[in-house]
């Protein structure tokens, strides 16, 4: 008697970790069954997938959806509904809300507003404070933290980790791979000056410059050695960086942006204004080559959208008083698939700095691959389809995007979570049914 599946996938380009292979997927329980060529009817929902491009569920690993406490201007609902309408599978959140995510109690009250509300699976980020520093070990190990997050440069609340000592000592408490907010608070605090009043947005990068983000990185590394810690280097938007990043690859994995590698210094200010202002800033062509030259050659890992949304009327506040940040979860698929079609980089790279990159740095269970056990999630693409990104497009609750009128080459037709499709041809299907992604670290111990 022929095998029954939930889900089976047909006549895709599939994304194996043989390669791309035409053929189909079974998906049963959640999980992939199945890949290769079989009878439709053996199951329960079938998928044609004819002239599209099956890939692992991409994976953004890092997103601000200001929930609790910030909501008029995103939440876990809209954040999660733009990630599933832009082919992203999972998110991992950032913890400067209000009240920042610092406690045991802070991370179960957003995994009780993400349950039946999140349309993608999801994880949440432990600030470190001087107030938590002592518990960070065991806090880092609870079910449905994607790890500890550090800002050493301006940040929100008690979330900032400035010195030297401090740093060492939270990098001490715990085991996990650590991410950063790599600026340097005193220099950012003696060149504030740089931007008074009235200053064009153009200075931003000026303000928090190359030098900014160099000296806090080179420390960083110093301590993560002394204190034996692994560290995540998040939105690396320096070419001065990356060298230096490569000498220390045993301790420290590279985030680099879609927004570094698609906006340009002094255009983007020019045309966007306060709207194209974000924390480390977007620089000129050189550091935008050097970021390219990294993917190329492997020092970075994985891409996040670092989706930072405020409203318009936030962002129109007179530099330097709007807020540093703009949208992304939704448009980090298509930027990347447009990047691909100009042959900046190959499915296979984008593949690894979307899923498998993921994966690794942050030791994810069940995900990461398309293959046989791992969870049935597939961002289903065509790689020819062209379409045009607009505010209209975007589910985030600040309604806009840096990107909008930008064609793109390669657009996400289909997301499916754990075998189960919830966004097809742009609109959402069925309900939310995004749980909490599992980590190596934090999988449950039989008795």
């Amino acid at each position: 008697m022929a095998e029954r599946f939930d889900l089976l996938l047909t006549n895709g380009a599939i994304f194996t970790p043989n390669g791309l292979e035409n053929g189909d997927i079974a998906v049963r329980d959640g999980r992939i069954a199945g890949i290769g060529r079989f009878g439709a009817g053996q199951a329960a929902v079938v998928f044609p997938a004819d002239g599209l491009t099956i890939l692992p569920g991409a994976i953004d690993t890092q997103v601000h959806f200001r929930e609790p406490g910030l909501t008029h201007k995103e939440d876990l609902a809209a954040g999660t509904a733009g990630a599933a309408i832009g082919g992203i599978t999972a998110i991992f959140e950032m913890p400067n809300t209000n009240p920042n995510t610092l406690t045991a109690g802070d991370l179960e009250a957003k995994l009780a507003a993400a349950k039946g509300r999140a349309w993608v699976d999801h994880a949440f980020f432990i600030g470190a404070s001087d107030e938590n520093a002592d518990q960070l070990g065991q806090l880092e190990l609870l079910p449905g933290c994607a790890g500890v997050k550090i800002f050493m440069g301006s940040s929100t609340g008690s979330l900032l980790v400035a010195d030297d000592e401090t740093l060492e000592h939270v990098l001490r408490r715990g085991r996990r791979r650590v991410a950063i907010h790599a600026e340097d608070e005193t220099r950012l605090r003696e060149r504030l000056a740089l931007v008074k009043d009235g200053a064009h947005p153009r200075e931003h990068p000026n303000w928090r410059d190359v030098e900014t983000a160099v000296r806090a990185t080179k420390r960083l590394l110093a301590i993560a050695r002394r204190a034996g810690r692994r560290v995540h280097v998040l939105h690396v938007s320096t070419a001065d960086e990356m060298p230096i990043l490569a000498q220390n690859k045993d301790i420290a994995t590279v985030e680099v942006l879609p927004n570094h590698l698609t906006l340009v210094a002094p255009d983007c200010y020019d045309r966007l204004g306060s709207y194209a202002q974000m924390n480390p800033p977007v620089r000129d062509a050189h550091h935008q080559a050097g970021i390219w030259e990294a993917v190329r050659t492997g020092i970075v890992d994985c891409i996040g959208s670092d989706h930072a949304p405020h409203t318009r009327e936030e962002k129109d506040r007179p530099y330097p008083q709007s807020p540093s940040g703009m949208p992304g979860v939704q448009t980090l698929l298509p930027l990347m698939l447009d990047h691909m079609n100009a042959g900046r980089l190959s499915l296979q790279r984008l593949v690894d700095l979307t899923n498998a990159g993921p994966a690794r740095v942050f030791n994810i269970a069940g995900k990461g691959r398309l293959a046989i056990g791992y969870d049935a999630d597939f961002s289903v693409v065509d790689l020819k389809a062209k379409r045009t990104i607009t505010h209209d497009w975007m589910k985030t609750k600040s309604g806009w995007t840096p990107y909008d009128g930008k064609t793109v080459t390669g657009w996400p037709m289909a997301t499916i979570i754990r075998g189960k499709v919830i966004m097809r041809d742009g609109q959402l299907l069925d309900k939310p049914i995004g749980a909490p992604v599992r980590f190596g670290e934090t999988l449950p111990v039989s008795a």
